[in-house]
């Protein structure tokens, strides 16, 4: 990579980090922490019982010992390790208002990130498209997530389209011990229902579906030539035919709807975004009632 370039990575990557402190220090760190909690509670230490403690931490060796009433005290088994599994796939190129679904994913994997960090997790990042592009293990620091968003931000995959299972499977060998992980990805695939299911046996296991509004409704603007972002498929539509444009619309509204149903039949919680809107309310939102369900 040529230096003006790699500098040009940086002031980039420099950027977002400085466009999502204020969130995380805000909103997504507290906010992740409450949602997410620790594996347990582990022993930290004893003191003096005080009244309206519950009797049944007593700690009756130590009591004994001292001639008075000590109790145990607990507290979170913290440390976690957070998984990205982050969809590169040519169909993140598309976005019609004036932000890609890349750079709306790579902004929301960005927060999740650092919310991690601020917590002392681990991170780790899976790039992927019909193949598994690149792998970075979970480590903590501010240092690696830098480095997982350079990689998400200027990574050239090989591959154009989608395999969400194989995604899943190799997270599945990866993590050996349960883990919080995050797709992030517009979910242009199908038949990975029952991979999910499975993941979401042994894993804390969230979609993050993004959007575009013009993938659910046309405007009306006469001939348009389209191309499948991830095929390559040149094809004229006539955006001046309304019975046109409302069969793909009702064809993308039940594509939709068909997958929520299956998502929420297999327990899968799923946040989505949409490149027209903020994704900082339906993400708040989430972890607010992630919170209540604890």
């Amino acid at each position: 990579m040529a230096e003006t370039q790699l500098k040009d990575v940086f002031k980039k990557v420099r950027q977002l980090e400085i466009r999502t402190r204020g969130l995380v220090n805000n909103i997504f760190g507290g906010e992740y922490h409450s949602a997410f909690k620790g594996k347990g509670m582990e022993f930290a230490e004893v003191r003096e019982y005080q009244f309206g403690d519950d009797v049944r931490a007593i700690d009756w060796n130590v009591s004994a010992r001292r001639d008075d009433v000590f109790i145990k005290v607990f507290e979170e088994e913290r440390e976690q390790t957070l998984m990205i599994l982050y969809d590169a796939s040519g169909s993140g190129g598309f976005g019609s208002e004036g932000q890609f679904k890349r750079d709306l994913a790579a902004e929301i994997c960005a927060t999740l990130a650092f919310s991690a960090t601020k917590n002392n997790d681990k991170v780790g990042l899976v790039i992927f498209t019909d193949v598994i592009e690149k792998f970075i293990a979970p480590r903590k620091g501010r240092t690696h997530v830098l480095r997982l968003l350079r990689e998400i931000f200027f990574f050239k995959p090989k591959g154009r389209t989608t395999n969400i299972g194989i995604a899943l499977d190799f997270a599945t060998r990866v993590l050996k011990r349960r883990a919080i992980v995050f797709l992030v990805s517009d979910l242009m695939d199908g038949g990975f229902i029952e991979k999910v299911k499975l993941i979401n046996k042994k894993h804390d296991f969230v979609i993050i579906q993004i959007t575009d509004p013009r993938e659910f409704e046309l405007p009306s603007v006469g001939l348009l030539e389209l191309q499948d972002a991830e095929t390559g498929e040149h094809f004229i539509a006539d955006t001046f035919d309304e019975a046109f444009r409302k069969n793909y619309e009702a064809r993308m509204s039940q594509l939709q709807a068909n997958r929520k149903s299956q998502l929420q039949k297999s327990q899968v919680d799923v946040v989505s975004v949409s490149t027209g809107r903020s994704y900082i309310k339906p993400l708040a939102a989430f972890f607010q009632q992630r919170e209540l369900r604890q």
